[in-house]
């Protein structure tokens, strides 16, 4: 296993039996996510050492860019020396192949090559942290469910990016439904609704494949899933941890803005009416609009009162309301607050599992969220209800190469003359 038995005089399990107790990390995608997950890990140092220790990107510049920022927040406990930075479509390996059973590879690149680097990490028997979505299509997240079951079969320990659910404040309220004080829960609405965010033409770089990559990441559904799911797969969890199931079906419905001049792929407004095995229902949307009503929050209603379960930039703002109006003067009761963020709350139980070599397997959770998240984005684009078989069972992928990319790789999606992607067209688009 990948914690040793022997302990430390500070009766923390060492990992590295003779190395310190040091966990070393790769990061593999250099972005923004992947730079702030780095920060979160390092705020576990507490329980043991944990330094940064390999990089691999595609872009240079991204890559030194996020060393610099990190080394200026935590010294030398970013440990990247330059042998050790890699770039290609092949340096996910080679940052992994550093690595030593009881360190991570952190998969943050974009949704679209998720499931390689997972896969590769798991079978070299690396723990796993991978962020937010998944994959953008079907056939890649059977993908990284097949890798999660390796790696349960392995000891091999995966956390998700699907933060939330490692907050103790949300966790009460669910316990407070389960008792039976709000009465018997009989709907959820999550909304994240905010401003216009349009995709600008990228002219005679449309096309190039890596340009894609770096412009296209929440506009090219093959490179990220489009925006609804990167952002609302978040509160679609939340609605199936409070359900505590996953959605039978989902009706949707979406469309674009008057006059609008969107380059990529996204519709503006998502509406989504997800149906559980019993007949519950959570009621989910995404719109980016200009001068619109602005909320990101997931309430919860039951017979007696309704509950607010999040809010903003996915605070754990707790309620318990004394009947059904929600309103600040109106809560009955809210728990403890949480003492950290949940970007933090899920390193640090995802590192005390690998100290205590505990089970700690998100894959089936996470790609299970997905897989809602990506029915609602079909049933949106469609118009039409999808069923949770039809999803989990779809043969469809955007890009059927993604084992032999390469920088001279053709994009799977092109635009038109004037730089317009295609964008969903019920009857003739096709995603699952």
């Amino acid at each position: 296993m990948a914690a040793a038995t022997t302990a430390l005089a500070s009766s923390v399990p060492r990992v590295h039996a003779g190395e310190e107790n040091t966990i070393r990390l790769a990061l593999i995608g250099c972005g923004g996510r992947g730079t702030g997950a780095v920060g979160n890990a390092m705020k576990t140092q507490d329980q043991g050492p944990i330094e940064l220790y390999a990089a691999a990107d595609l872009l240079e510049s991204r890559m030194e860019g996020s060393l610099k920022a990190l080394r200026k927040r935590f010294g030398d406990r970013i440990n990247v020396t330059p042998d050790r930075r890699f770039l290609g479509f092949d340096a996910y390996k080679k940052a992994i192949d550093l690595l030593r059973p009881g360190d991570i590879a952190m998969c943050t690149t974009r949704a679209y090559i998720r499931p390689l680097h997972v896969e590769y990490a798991v079978r070299k028997g690396i723990h796993v942290f991978m962020e937010k979505p998944f994959s953008p299509d079907p056939v890649g997240l059977r993908r990284m469910l097949r890798a999660g079951e390796e790696a349960e079969r392995k000891g091999v320990k995966i956390a998700a990016g699907l933060q939330c659910r490692h907050s103790p404040a949300r966790a009460a309220l669910i316990h407070e439904i389960q008792s039976g004080k709000m009465g018997e829960l009989c709907y959820i609405r999550a909304n994240r609704l905010t401003g216009r965010r349009w995709m600008r033409s990228m002219g005679e770089k449309s096309n190039d494949l890596i340009e894609q990559l770096q412009f296209g990441k929440i506009h090219l559904f093959w490179v990220g899933s489009g925006h609804m799911v990167d952002n609302l797969i978040h509160q679609i969890d939340e609605c199936c941890w409070l359900m505590d199931d996953w959605p039978v079906s989902c009706h949707g419905m979406g469309g674009r803005e008057v006059h609008s001049d969107d380059h990529g792929q996204n519709v503006d407004v998502y509406s989504m009416e997800y149906t559980f095995p019993n007949g519950k229902k959570a009621f989910c949307g995404f719109r980016r609009a200009l001068k619109g009503h602005s909320e990101f929050a997931t309430f919860v209603h039951c017979s007696k009162k309704a509950g607010q379960f999040s809010g903003r930039v996915h605070k754990a703002t707790v309620h318990m309301f004394k009947d059904h109006r929600i309103s600040k003067d109106n809560i009955a009761w809210s728990p403890e607050p949480d003492k950290e963020n949940p970007w933090d709350y899920e390193w640090i139980d995802f590192i005390k599992s690998i100290r205590n070599d505990r089970p700690h397997n998100e894959a089936k959770r996470a790609v299970y969220a997905d897989f809602a998240a990506l029915m609602g984005r079909a049933a949106a684009h469609l118009n039409r209800i999808v069923t949770w078989e039809e999803v989990t069972n779809s043969q469809f992928q955007f890009c059927n190469y993604l084992d032999e990319l390469t920088y001279d790789s053709p994009p799977p999606v092109k635009a038109d003359q004037e730089g317009y992607f295609p964008a969903p067209e019920a009857g003739q688009w096709k995603e699952l």
